[in-house]
């Protein structure tokens, strides 16, 4: 009976030794505390919360023109065969350089006037020498000088008049017009042809001259969202051209009437180009940024962690204390997310491989 005892016993005393073994093991796990090693630190980034204004966006869709007030339409100012053509669609083009050749009855009719009236003035000035030489030998009055200083003027009048046709259409002598730029920028439309006959009566350009150092982006607005948009709101303007490469606006005029095609109301933006990328008629997405008129504790997006169906960020104090904070999104716009609930002005987040510590952390 007293080694049943004893055994009893030993048994017991085995069972509380692994027991207090086990307890003081899983003591030491739990006190072990997670800290950032100076590497992980290095490629890790920290932004300090702050109060900033809530923005909205809303999306349009619209497209890039040339400005108005940039922008030459060129007509034809007389008829006849098109003989040359110098430039193509996309080319540049100088002030005055030329670009096509017509053959014009018009223009060498220009050119006989113009002899006509030089003549007119050489005849007109011989007759006023006559007319004084008379008068000083009493053969004539002053009345027949004076006609012939009338006749001059009007000689000289109707030579200056052609000579002002030459000057703003550049004749040359010949049947030849040439058309020219009359701004310097690139040419977005072009609508003639060699061997092509042009008459007068054409209500189209032949050419379309831009300078797109500036251009417009023309957006539509949708009738739901007009009440949001007004000007001076700034914008963002995306093409599929350049996906990575957003343009930076404000809208400066508001169209104030309805397209009644489209349903909608058109805004223009007008956008810096010195670099060229953007070319009339590409079509764009147009980004309106406005504020809601309250502040909210802002943070960079790539804070932010979903996991378990919440919102986390890492909220840091050191590298010894770090802490796994739940927030509540109120809105994510871009690259920065504006937090309703979770954080104050002032705290540290991690905002790059914030995950990495999440991690660490919770698994």
């Amino acid at each position: 009976m007293k080694n049943k005892i004893l055994n009893t016993y030993l048994i017991l005393s085995f069972c509380i030794c692994i027991i207090s073994s086990c307890g003081t093991k899983q003591t030491e796990k739990t006190a072990t505390a997670f800290s950032m090693s100076e590497t992980m630190m290095e490629k890790c980034e920290f932004h300090k919360t702050e109060m900033a204004d809530v923005k909205n966006e809303i999306r349009l869709f619209g497209k890039i023109t040339a400005a108005n007030n940039k922008m030459a339409q060129v007509y034809p100012i007389v008829s006849g065969i098109v003989k040359s053509i110098n430039v193509e669609l996309g080319d540049y083009v100088k002030q005055g350089q030329v670009l096509a050749s017509i053959q014009s009855r018009e223009v060498a009719s220009f050119q006989k006037e113009k002899l006509d009236a030089v003549n007119d003035v050489a005849i007109a000035e011989k007759n006023l020498q006559v007319a004084k030489d008379l008068f000083a030998g009493k053969l004539n009055s002053e009345k027949d000088v004076a006609a012939a200083e009338t006749e001059l003027e009007k000689a000289k009048a109707e030579l200056a008049r052609i000579n002002e046709i030459y000057s703003i259409y550049s004749l040359k002598g010949g049947s030849i017009f040439n058309v020219t730029a009359p701004i310097s920028g690139f040419v977005v439309a072009k609508k003639i042809n060699q061997n092509e006959q042009i008459k007068l009566d054409n209500s189209e350009p032949v050419f379309s001259i831009a300078d797109i150092d500036e251009v417009w982006v023309l957006a539509n607005v949708n009738e739901s969202d007009i009440a949001k948009i007004q000007v001076g709101y700034d914008v963002t303007v995306n093409t599929l051209a350049f996906p990575d490469t957003p343009f930076k606006g404000k809208i400066d005029k508001i169209f104030n009437a309805i397209d009644p095609q489209t349903k909608s109301m058109k805004v223009r933006v007008k956008i810096s180009n010195a670099d060229l990328k953007l070319k009339p008629e590409m079509n764009c997405t147009v980004s309106v940024s406005f504020s809601e008129n309250q502040k909210m504790i802002t943070v960079p997006s790539s804070s932010v962690i979903f996991d378990k169906s919440k919102y986390w960020v890492m909220v840091f104090k050191d590298k010894h204390n770090i802490e796994t904070r739940r927030v509540e999104i109120y809105r994510q716009l871009g690259d920065l997310t504006y937090i309703k609930n979770g954080l104050t002005e002032g705290e540290t987040v991690i905002s790059k491989n914030g995950l990495l510590i999440y991690d660490a952390i919770n698994d």
